[in-house]
């Protein structure tokens, strides 16, 4: 559960960066650094924050297992940035346009969103109908969110 909680965490903010970037004037090596550092930034400040919590509540580091663990659980923070880089680096290759690319890795996002909040509605036994409908109010709530976000430049 954490790890998938870590990933749409990551997911809705991926989106609000992919987002901020279209709206400016950025090239494609500005925009890959932007991606990378923001996931790097991400997962770093979750690391802090997980061995200072493990560190306040056990009165140590975490170490072995418990280290592996918490890894483990906030890797979807640095693998968010996978989709956005590579359609980056196609439009640094020519293959397609950064505008394209930064809508393109906007929408795939916006697509997991939506199949997880299925997903969700389904093991919740709302059937196909509950899990559209779930699909999209996860959907809209990420786009929301990551607007926002997006809007106050983060």
């Amino acid at each position: 559960m954490d790890r998938l909680k870590e990933r749409i965490y990551a997911t809705i903010t991926m989106i609000a960066v992919v987002v901020g970037l279209s709206l400016g004037e950025v090239s494609s090596l500005g925009a890959v650094a932007t991606v990378l550092t923001t996931a790097l930034g991400l997962w770093l400040a979750a690391f802090v924050a997980d061995q200072q919590a493990h560190r306040t509540i056990h009165g140590h580091l975490a170490t072995g297992h418990e280290l592996r663990r918490m890894l483990y659980v906030s890797s979807p923070l640095l693998s968010c940035a996978a989709g956005p880089a590579v359609l980056i680096g196609l439009a640094a290759l020519d293959v397609l346009s950064l505008d394209t690319a930064l809508t393109v890795a906007a929408g795939v996002s916006v697509i997991s969103l939506f199949l997880w909040g299925c997903l969700g509605g389904l093991r919740m036994g709302g059937g196909a109908l509950g899990a559209v409908l779930a699909g999209l109010a996860d959907a809209a709530i990420g786009v929301a969110v990551a607007l926002v976000k997006a809007a106050a430049g983060h």
